[in-house]
């Protein structure tokens, strides 16, 4: 426990002086400012979902496995370097707590980026005058049902930042696969496609962007994607030669 806590700490050092912070405002920015512009009649009832829906759309179907995918190359770029892996590898640590060290920081990193959206969210709803009572539950459980959501999309991403060499290749990936978000969750199909479960965890149940699934179905499904993709990465780390 005290060597995986040591290798979660010299995770954190190496992104003390990154400008991370800025990538961590950029979707619910974006988001923000889709809320601002969207013609919102504050008066009418279900004014809050109807506000998550709208800011949802550019930040769980686009920005959101974007953002998963940049953190997991970005947290895997300084063992790609100079024979990074190696030295690591090298030292007497686990790898399976490397792996986990890594895995942890990426998600705690998405989670503080769906609280600021969460902040977002409730700003612009306050700013544009929404009459009805905050919905803390349903913002909540938007939030957490799509970092959930994204737990596995992070696993499959971290195998491809931990396996390629090149920072650009695997963001080059996320990119072709998440482009097609929008027209893949209408599908039957939307619930098995790991880039669209974000979108389909985080918007209002019988949301018209998303298709009509159960939450209990989704949630299965995530839970067996992110045990796949976790043994994988995991698989993958053991046997990495260096």
């Amino acid at each position: 426990m005290r060597t995986l806590h040591r290798i979660f700490y010299a995770e954190i050092l190496k992104l003390k002086r990154s400008r991370l912070g800025f990538i961590l405002i950029l979707s619910p920015l974006m988001a923000a400012m889709l809320g601002v512009m969207y013609n919102l009649n504050a008066e009418q009832p279900g004014a809050w979902p109807i506000l998550l829906s709208q800011m949802a759309m550019a930040h769980a179907v686009l920005f959101l496995p974007l953002l998963s995918g940049v953190l997991s190359a970005f947290i895997c770029r300084y063992e790609h370097a100079n024979g990074g892996w190696k030295q690591l590898l090298s030292l007497p640590v686990s790898r399976t707590g490397v792996y986990i060290s890594k895995y942890v920081v990426v998600a705690t990193l998405l989670l503080a980026t769906q609280l600021i959206f969460m902040g977002a969210v409730l700003f612009i709803g306050l700013l544009k005058g929404i009459a009805e009572p905050v919905p803390w539950l349903m913002l909540v459980n938007s939030v957490l049902n799509g970092w959930l959501a994204s737990l596995p999309l992070i696993a499959l991403q971290m195998l491809m930042a931990i396996a390629w060499a090149s920072f650009a290749a695997p963001l080059a990936v996320n990119v072709i696969l998440t482009l097609p978000n929008l027209m893949v969750i209408q599908s039957k199909y939307g619930i098995y496609y790991p880039w669209g479960q974000p979108s389909l965890a985080m918007l209002p149940q019988n949301d018209s962007f998303g298709i009509n699934v159960s939450l209990e179905t989704l949630l299965f499904v995530i839970g067996g994607s992110f045990v796949l993709f976790v043994l994988a990465g995991l698989a993958y780390i053991n046997r990495k030669e260096i």
